[in-house]
């Protein structure tokens, strides 16, 4: 069995959550201030993308951030780039047991139709022949839909689709993620929807393909298991949203099949300033609570 094979396998049987570790752009000074490091400290994006890649890099070394609990990791490109004690990171992480993983998406464009597409990614195929060669098993972009606007909602599944069969025709497994904001005033509605169009996508996608869909944890709970037990489905993902650590795995819980895929609430109580000892404790309490949530 080739590593892509044993990695798919992973993916598809494996018992644990996704580590999303991929802020990047405007999201990296909130997190950076959530680790206790002010904007004050850092003068560039060199400097503030150096300091983000120290507080991944602890995460990743830490003892406790392993293939047990943690089945795959979601990286930044420049993460991807990076080096974990004189290590490729996808190599880092696969010797660790866990599945290597690209955000490849450039952001969001501004709403239209209650939704907000991705913006276009540049060279593509460049980026995906580049990611596959470092080891790279798979992608994951983002959209948002903030309304109940059918069209909209549509429009969302197929681009997701249609640049997911490109990053399938360069050999790796796209995440497909249409996030639902979780303050959206029709939210249940809007989840419907989302899983109508989904379905009607996948049943477009070639026979022996597979994506993975990282969805909003739904009003109704277990409304994904059509989802989930989709054969072109290879796993369903679930984001916390800026839910809690303890709302987003209480939620989490009570929806069968559905693994977490947190950031946010993954990280929240690490602190650069916390000796190793305090700083294990904490990773290692946010990844029991979330791995139980991903399992039960």
């Amino acid at each position: 069995m080739d590593t892509f094979q044993k990695q798919t396998q992973r993916i598809k049987e494996g018992k644990g959550f996704i580590a999303a570790l991929d802020q990047s752009g405007g999201s990296t000074p909130k997190a950076l201030l959530g680790y206790g490091i002010a904007e004050s400290e850092y003068q560039s994006e060199e400097e503030m993308y150096a300091l983000m890649h120290q507080m991944r890099t602890r995460v990743m070394r830490d003892p406790g951030f392993y293939g047990d609990k943690i089945i795959g990791v979601i990286l930044f490109e420049k993460t991807m780039n990076g080096k974990v004690d004189g290590m490729p990171t996808p190599a880092f992480l696969w010797a660790k047991d866990i599945v290597p993983f690209l955000k490849i998406d450039k952001g969001l464009e501004s709403k239209a139709k209650g939704v907000q597409h991705m913006k276009d990614i540049p060279d593509l195929p460049k980026m995906l022949t580049d990611a596959k060669q470092k080891g790279i098993f798979g992608t994951k972009m983002r959209s948002v839909i903030l309304e109940n606007d059918i069209e909209g909602i549509v429009s969302i599944a197929k681009q997701q689709f249609a640049v997911g069969k490109v990053i399938l025709a360069h050999g790796l497994v796209p995440i497909l993620e249409p996030e639902v904001d979780i303050h959206a005033k029709a939210k249940g509605e809007i989840e419907q929807l989302l899983l109508e169009a989904l379905l009607a996508e996948l049943d477009l996608l070639p026979e022996g393909q597979s994506v993975i869909l990282k969805l909003t944890i739904p009003t109704e709970a277990n409304l994904y298991s059509p989802l989930i037990k989709h054969p072109k489905v290879l796993r369903v993902f679930a984001l916390s949203g800026g839910y809690d650590l303890e709302e987003a795995c209480e939620l989490l819980g009570e929806n069968q099949g559905m693994i977490a895929s947190f950031s946010r609430a993954l990280l929240n109580d690490l602190r650069v300033s916390q000796s190793d000892g305090d700083f294990s404790e904490a990773l290692g309490s946010a990844i029991d609570q979330i791995y139980q949530a991903s399992i039960t």
